[in-house]
C-alpha cells in the first residue's frame, strides 16, 4: 500500500490529521460518540460534525472524515473504553493504513495518546503506539515483485512505476511516538518474513533461503554459519540428509547469532525453524491439489529470520540468541527415502519412517539435537507448520502450544498477549509420547491411527530435547496464512511468530 513508511519526530504542516473517539456508554435514544477533552481540543468543528453522521458508530475500526478544504482529518472509532487493548489498536493501525492508502497521504500525524489517556487503560502510551505501529506497517507490506507486464506499467526508463507514496508519521506524545517507531521497525521484520514466505519455490530454493539469511546476518550484524555438503555428513544431521536427498535443491542447516558484548558467558535462548522450501509429500505424495501452498511450508524458518532481525534492529537486548534453521526440499526421485527406513540421530535415537510426507519433525530433530548439545540454551522454542491437524484443532486463531515448563510457558503466553499472534496450549502427556512408539525402532515419524494428530508431532519432537532444558514447540500451521482482508492483514503471508519472539525476547 506504501512505498515506505517512516516515524518522524516532527509533523508537516501537510499532516492528516488521526484522531480515536469512543463509542458512548450512554443508553439514551439518539446518542451519538463525542469527543474526550484532548481529542476534542484537536478536531476542528468539522471532524465534531462529521462523527455524528449516522454511518459512524464509534466502533473498533469504523472510521469517517473530515475536511476543510486545506486539511484532512480522520477519525476512528476505538469501540468501548473498558475493551481498549493492544489488539484493539493494532486492528486499528490497518484501519488507518488503508484510509491514508486510498488519500494517497505523504505524511499523518496520529493523536491517539489522549484518547488512550481518557480510556483509563493501564495501557502505556508506548505500548499503545507500538500496536499502532505494528497494525500500521503490517497493512502497509506489498510484495509485487513476481507481477509482469501484464499488471504493471514500466517508465520510460524501462523500470515499473508505482501510484504508491512514501508515508511519514508522527505524534504529538514523545511515548507514544516512541512506540510507533517501534511497532514500524517490528512490522518490518514481520514484512521481511512475510516476503520470504510469498516467494515462490523456483526462486526460494534452498540456497536462496541460506542466501538471505547471510545477507540479512550481515546487514544487521548477526554471526552467520551453514552446515552443507560433506559437513551434514559429519555432524550426521540424518533428518536433512534423508528428507533432502531426492531434491537437487540440497539440504543445510543454517545457524545466526545475535551476541551483544559482555555476554559471553551468558546461555542463549534458542529459535529453531523449520525451512522446508517446498513439501512434494515424497514417496507418500500428497493426493488432488494438495501441493497448492506448500511454498509456505519454510513459515517457521521465516518467522525466525524476521525475529532475529527484529532482535537486532529493534529489540537489541543484553543477552545472546541463537537461530537454527532446518532448510530442506521433501521431492521425489530414485533416491528419495521411503517408507520403512529406519534412520539414527546423533543422539541416538531410531526413527522407523512410516510417511514421507511427516518430514517437518525430521529434520527439526537434527536442529535439537544440536542446540540441546552444542548451544547451552536457557531454553528452546521452535516453529513449525507441521500438521494438519492443529488447524482442525484450533482453526486460523490460535497456534497450538506445547510446553511443560511453567516458566517458559508464562512467558509465551506474555509475549501472545503484547503482539496478538494467540497461542493456545495442548498436552502433552506420557500416553502421547508412547503412541509414537515403533516395533522396528525406537519411535515411528507418524503413527498411522489419527488420534491426538497435532500432538503427534510435538511428542516426536520430545525425544530431541533433553528434558532438562526448558522448551518450547509452536505448531503454526493454521495462523501463517490470512485467508481473508481485514484489519492489518491482507489475503496471504502473516509473518505469524516474528512479532512474539520479539516480544518474548524483549520480556
Amino acid at each position: 500500500m506504501f512505498d515506505s513508511i517512516r516515524f518522524s519526530s516532527r509533523s508537516p504542516k501537510s499532516a492528516v490529521l488521526v484522531v480515536g473517539v469512543f463509542m458512548t456508554e450512554s443508553t439514551q435514544e439518539g446518542a451519538r460518540p463525542s469527543f474526550d477533552g484532548a481529542s476534542a481540543r484537536l478536531a476542528g468543528s468539522e471532524a465534531r460534525a462529521a462523527i455524528g453522521r449516522p454511518e459512524f458508530d464509534a466502533s473498533v475500526g469504523s472510521a469517517v472524515e473530515a475536511f476543510d478544504g486545506k486539511s484532512r482529518t480522520i477519525i476512528v472509532g476505538l469501540g468501548r473504553k473498558d475493551k481498549l487493548s493492544g489488539e484493539t489498536l493494532r486492528f486499528v493501525g490497518g484501519v488507518i493504513g488503508r484510509r491514508l492508502a486510498t488519500a494517497k497521504a505523504t505524511a499523518a500525524a496520529i493523536e491517539l495518546a489522549p484518547a488512550v489517556k481518557a480510556s483509563g487503560s493501564d495501557l502505556a502510551p508506548a505500548d499503545a503506539g507500538s500496536a499502532v505501529g505494528e497494525g500500521l506497517g503490517l497493512i502497509g507490506w506489498v510484495c509485487d515483485e513476481f507481477k509482469g507486464t501484464a499488471t504493471r506499467k514500466k517508465d520510460a526508463k524501462g523500470k515499473f512505476t508505482t501510484s504508491r507514496t512514501r508515508l511519514e508519521v508522527s505524534s504529538a506524545d514523545s511515548r507514544f511516538g516512541a512506540g510507533l517507531e517501534r511497532g514500524l521497525g517490528l512490522a518490518v521484520s514481520a514484512n521481511f518474513c512475510r516476503t520470504l514466505s510469498q516467494t515462490p519455490p523456483n526462486i526460494a530454493t534452498t540456497s536462496y533461503m541460506a542466501q538471505q539469511a547471510r545477507a540479512m546476518a550481515k546487514k544487521v550484524g548477526l554471526k552467520f554459519s551453514i552446515f552443507e555438503g560433506a559437513a551434514l555428513e559429519r555432524e550426521n544431521f540424518t533428518g536433512l540428509i534423508n528428507v533432502g536427498k531426492a531434491s537437487e535443491n540440497k539440504p543445510c542447516l543454517v545457524r545466526l547469532e545475535y551476541s551483544p558484548r559482555g555476554s559471553k558467558n551468558a546461555k542463549p535462548l534458542v529459535l529453531v525453524g523449520k525451512t522446508m522450501t517446498y513439501d512434494t509429500g515424497g514417496l507418500s505424495l500428497k493426493i488432488n491439489n494438495g501441493m497448492v501452498g506448500m511454498k509456505r511450508d519454510k513459515d517457521g524458518g521465516c518467522a525466525v529470520l524476521g525475529a532475529m532481525h527484529a532482535i537486532a534492529t529493534v529489540i537489541k537486548p543484553n543477552k545472546p540468541v541463537v537461530a537454527l534453521l532446518s532448510i530442506a526440499e521433501n521431492s521425489i526421485s530414485d533416491e528419495a527415502y521411503r517408507p520403512d527406513d529406519v534412520i539414527t540421530y546423533r543422539n541416538g535415537v531410531t526413527v522407523e519412517v512410516t510417511n514421507t510426507d511427516a518430514e517437518g519433525r525430521l529434520v527439526l530433530a537434527d536442529a535439537l539435537c544440536w542446540a540441546c548439545e552444542k548451544e547451552e540454551p536457557s531454553a528452546i522454542i521452535d516453529l513449525a507448520t507441521l500438521t494438519g491437524g492443529v488447524v482442525v484443532a484450533l482453526g486460523s486463531t490460535y497456534a497450538g502450544m506445547f510446553c511443560e515448563n511453567d516458566a517458559l510457558r508464562a512467558k509465551v503466553e506474555a509475549a501472545s498477549k503484547a503482539s496478538g499472534e494467540r497461542v493456545w496450549r495442548l498436552p502433552m502427556h506420557q500416553e502421547y509420547r508412547d503412541l509414537m512408539k515403533s516395533p522396528v525402532a525406537d519411535i515411528l515419524n507418524s503413527n498411522p491411527n489419527r488420534k491426538a494428530h497435532p500432538i503427534q508431532g510435538a511428542a516426536f519432537l520430545s525425544y530431541f530435547v533433553d528434558e532438562k532444558i526448558p522448551w518450547c514447540h509452536l505448531d503454526i500451521a493454521g495462523v501463517h496464512v490470512a485467508d481473508s482482508n481485514k484489519g492489518c492483514f491482507i489475503d496471504g503471508p502473516t509473518g505469524w511468530g516474528t512479532r512474539l519472539l520479539a516480544e518474548l525476547v524483549d520480556a
